[in-house]
């Protein structure tokens, strides 16, 4: 019996059979730019570039914004990710001054690929393919690396110089340029963002919830002090072998978040969920990093039309899943907000024409989850009830 979402994508990904490209001990080629910190030795930590053994630009191997606008398949991204080799070294996460270090703020920073040479203590080997993470090929300890002369990226050079903006400000900053989240993400994760006496290296998978919750505390803000929405706005979107359907409910902030899988190892059913209320969310949520990016994309366009609502968040995973990191999740996301809406009256209508859309019933991802369950069966208390008409 699998009660936890870790356990569960824990066995599909030991399940699933990936081949990573095979390279020799010396490598030359170049980096999309692309770098990948560890977090399993902290506070020491395996840090390193990831290389793909052609030159040129390689840009679309760790552009995850990019993907889902130009339709790239499931098979696509995993080729892409496993043509990726990864090498490492194990460094203090306050050793910023290290040369190597140096090298992957370049690559973090950089706005094109970079032609990249490296020799690896031995032929790198195997790949990782977790629950949590955007898959990579091979990996090996890197004893010698050399890059090509790099030009930063402006906003992201604006940045690493202003050693005295705080990393929220810095990250909302770029945020409101358009600096791609993943391009953020890396600069945020080798120390090249915040003030400079509390920089420091910090585990790829962390530094993307770090940057997702960020944002979203911040757009919430904001958000509170906006009107409510006065219906239900239903939006949808489905790629990736995932479907999802966000409603927008004439209600304070409050947030809750489903996701549901189904038949991809053999006739399992599993819905997982978590929610807020609206005085928030005080410890990490049960279901992982998905929670935060999904709701950081929903304030962020709730922030743009200057309005305040409840969000529920219904996504289904079907046959043929793959975990990918969720990046996943907060693409989809993107492009469900980008298309026009359906106005409903209630949450109750609009969660009729969501069940027209998923393949589980509604009703069980009601009884399954807490917020959605209270909103349907808690009658609302309005002076209306008091006065006759």
């Amino acid at each position: 019996m699998i009660t936890s979402k870790n356990a569960y994508l824990a066995k599909l990904t030991e399940q699933i059979q990936m081949k990573s490209v095979n390279v020799g001990k010396n490598l030359e080629g170049s980096t999309p730019p692309s770098v990948f910190i560890g977090r399993w030795s902290y506070p020491k930590v395996y840090a390193g570039p990831m290389m793909v053994g052609e030159t040129g630009d390689t840009s679309i191997m760790d552009s995850p914004e990019s993907w889902i606008g130009q339709n790239k398949q499931q098979e696509d991204i995993i080729n892409y990710r496993m043509s990726l080799v990864r090498g490492k070294q194990l460094i203090k996460i306050d050793d910023l001054e290290n040369p190597f270090v140096e090298k992957l703020q370049d690559i973090s920073l950089a706005s094109t690929s970079i032609d990249s040479e490296a020799t690896f203590g031995r032929r790198p080997t195997g790949l990782m393919l977790t629950e949590d993470s955007t898959p990579h090929g091979p990996s090996a300890v890197i004893e010698k690396f050399d890059i090509d002369a790099v030009k930063w990226d402006r906003q992201l050079e604006k940045t690493f110089y202003d050693t005295d903006l705080k990393a929220v400000d810095a990250v909302v900053n770029l945020h409101n340029k358009e600096v791609p989240f993943s391009a953020m993400q890396k600069a945020f994760s080798v120390g090249a963002i915040g003030t400079k006496n509390r920089r420091k290296l910090v585990p790829t998978r962390w530094s993307i919830t770090a940057c997702d919750s960020t944002l979203a505390d911040e757009f919430l803000k904001d958000v509170r002090k906006f009107e409510i929405l006065d219906t239900c706005r239903v939006f949808e979107f489905g790629a990736l072998n995932t479907y999802y359907v966000i409603i927008l409910t004439p209600t304070e902030w409050q947030y809750e978040w489903y996701e549901a899988f189904i038949k991809i190892m053999g006739n399992e059913r599993l819905i997982f969920s978590d929610y807020e209320t609206n005085g928030g969310k005080k410890e990490y949520s049960i279901v992982g990093g998905c929670y935060y990016t999904a709701k950081m994309v929903v304030l962020d366009y709730l922030s743009k039309i200057k309005k305040q609502s409840g969000v529920i968040i219904l996504r289904e995973a079907y046959e043929n899943y793959v975990p990918l990191g969720v990046f996943n999740v907060r693409e989809n996301i993107k492009e469900a907000m980008k298309k026009p809406y359906l106005e409903f009256e209630t949450l109750e209508d609009s969660l009729k024409y969501a069940g027209t859309k998923l393949r589980i019933p509604v009703k069980e991802f009601v009884n399954q989850g807490t917020l959605l369950n209270e909103m349907l069966h808690t009658k609302q208390t309005t002076l209306d009830m008091y006065f006759k008409k």
